[in-house]
């Protein structure tokens, strides 16, 4: 069950949940719920998953109102006990001394205990309320590393450096894959033209990324360069978010619509007012524009985060709240399968590659991936992206001295057995020849478990299921709840990287069963093994007998 508009409210969905064991208040937009002894709890916002699972110890409070801090978010917690809380609207929650309390500004909390742990909470609601519609994002994210543009050219976008990074990836031996184009390929924010000053020939350069086995995609945001010509036409037609003083009387101006400035990290713009049908089908035109003129094979989404609407915007479509302009920027990539969000808010369930938010260059940024990851996955989003590898902090880069090359190394294992995999900075410059062969491997090996990568997101496509897991998810009841460095790929493979600097031995936990590492040896679950990680080792671990 898929909604004709993400937007439409379920007034008339909600009759029908009140089923046993579901509270369904008609008018309170409360709930407390005391935590049970030993239960944990996930979802909320997979910026804060190295913060779950939260339990009755656990103090914090975050409101989803206006606010996905710089990632997805999602009205939705689950709990270890089977029991969960939803919400069409924005939640705020907080745990304090014991107590879950969820209450929202408008709509009604939903809680329920379908089951009797995680697994049967998560398949309840992801059934109920964000059903996958048997769609996948674009093949090749899931079968091949990523590069993207951004680390190595920041602002300096140009079809010299773009083709001389895409030539430099074949010469090191990694598998050419998706090549992403990173901010400041424009002239202007708005203008969906690549730059004639750095682009000479834009469509010979797509020819030659193709020849060379890329698909390409550009960043793309809703932002309009104030006064820039995009802008003048934009404000006039009534396409732009407005001011809460919605008009204007200056008598030079070409247009009483008084458009909205707004903050960013690139400064100050407007921004596009996607609730405009009219403004809609002129973002898809000029998307469209450069798939058809250029051969842009996707685009990267970046931006859409709903705190950028939360001053009071005025919109062309009344009664939206912050979040809804999240949703409906999010809304244009179902229209091209190879796409890329960092920002989302109920989007679960949908065919939209979801990127986790840039982390810094540190060990403590690192140790956060499989966590954040995993949280994505319990939210509902399956096809999940970790942060560039070494972290997508461009600043972190500017001082090679400060390049930690184990942490690279690291980061690249991280990565190479989740469901995507993204290079920036070029290894083969940053790093020793033996630390880029460790990373090019890591491309190698994602390369080879490409086809189980992709067996596993057309899965999700047709039950919900995660591709990635927590131990909890996939063991339910295997008290596994707080183990938060290793994570399982579908359910019979268990993948151990290394997080903590200078570490080459660890501990791993696995099932009861046979399981199998990539070393060959056999191991008997149901107890933690210690093994030896040498830098050059990726610890993952495939069941072979129940």
């Amino acid at each position: 069950m898929r909604k004709k508009s993400l937007l439409t409210t379920h007034a008339g969905m909600l009759a029908g949940l009140c089923l046993a064991g579901i509270v369904c208040p008609s008018e309170a937009d409360t709930a407390k719920l005391t935590v049970l002894e030993g239960e944990y709890w996930w979802g909320g916002l997979s910026a804060r998953g190295h913060e779950t699972p939260y339990d009755a110890k656990s103090k914090v409070a975050y409101d989803l109102y206006g606010n996905n801090q710089g990632n997805q978010a999602q009205p939705l917690l689950l709990s270890s006990k089977g029991r969960f809380v939803w919400s069409e609207a924005p939640i705020r929650y907080s745990f304090s001394s014991g107590t879950l309390e969820v209450t929202t500004r408008a709509g009604e909390i939903i809680t329920g205990q379908p089951g009797a742990n995680l697994r049967d909470a998560y398949r309840f609601v992801s059934n109920r309320y964000f059903p996958a519609n048997g769609k996948i994002p674009d093949e090749l994210l899931f079968t091949h590393p990523q590069y993207n543009t951004w680390i190595e050219l920041m602002y300096d976008q140009n079809e010299e450096a773009i083709l001389a990074y895409a030539r430099a990836i074949i010469q090191n031996g990694y598998p050419p894959g998706v090549l992403m184009i990173d901010d400041n390929w424009q002239e202007d924010y708005g203008t969906f033209e690549f730059s004639a000053r750095r682009f000479k020939n834009p469509q010979g350069m797509m020819q030659e990324l193709h020849r060379m086995g890329f698909k390409v995609m550009l960043w793309v945001c809703p932002f309009v360069s104030a006064d820039s010509a995009d802008f003048r036409h934009l404000a006039q037609e009534g396409m732009l978010v407005l001011d809460p003083q919605k008009t204007q009387d200056i008598l030079w101006a070409n247009t009483k619509n008084r458009a909205a400035v707004i903050r960013w990290w690139n400064g100050a713009s407007a921004c596009l007012d996607l609730s405009n049908p009219k403004t809609m089908q002129w973002f898809q035109d000029r998307l469209d524009h450069l798939v058809k003129t250029y051969g842009v094979d996707g685009f990267k989404f970046d931006a859409g985060d709903a705190r950028f609407y939360a001053d009071g915007v005025v919109s062309f479509k009344p009664g939206l709240i912050p979040n809804d302009h999240t949703t409906y920027f999010a809304e244009v990539g179902l229209r091209y399968p190879l796409n890329e969000y960092r920002a989302s808010w109920k989007m679960a369930g949908l065919p939209l590659a979801q990127r986790l938010r840039d982390k810094g260059h540190e060990w403590a940024d690192l140790a956060k991936l499989i966590p954040d990851l995993m949280s994505q996955s319990v939210m509902g989003y399956a096809y999940t992206c970790p942060d560039m590898i070494g972290g997508g902090e461009y600043r972190s880069f500017l001082n090679a001295a400060t390049i930690d090359e184990e942490l690279v190394v690291r980061s690249a294992q991280v990565h190479a057995l989740m469901p995507m995999m993204q290079f920036s900075v070029a290894p083969w410059r940053v790093l020793s020849s033996q630390h880029a062969d460790i990373c090019r491997e890591m491309a190698e090996l994602h390369l080879r478990m490409g086809p189980t990568i992709l067996a596993l997101a057309k899965e999700a496509a047709r039950t919900g299921e995660p591709i990635v897991k927590p131990m909890a998810l996939a063991f339910p009841d295997g008290g596994f709840e707080t183990i938060k460095d290793q994570f399982v790929l579908g359910n019979d493979i268990i993948v151990a990287p290394v997080v903590g600097k200078g570490a080459r031995a660890r501990s791993v936990v696995l099932p009861e069963g046979q399981w199998k590492s990539e070393d060959g040896r056999v191991h008997t679950g149901g107890a933690a093994v210690n093994i030896e990680v040498p830098l050059e080792r990726l610890p993952y671990f495939t069941r072979i007998k129940p």
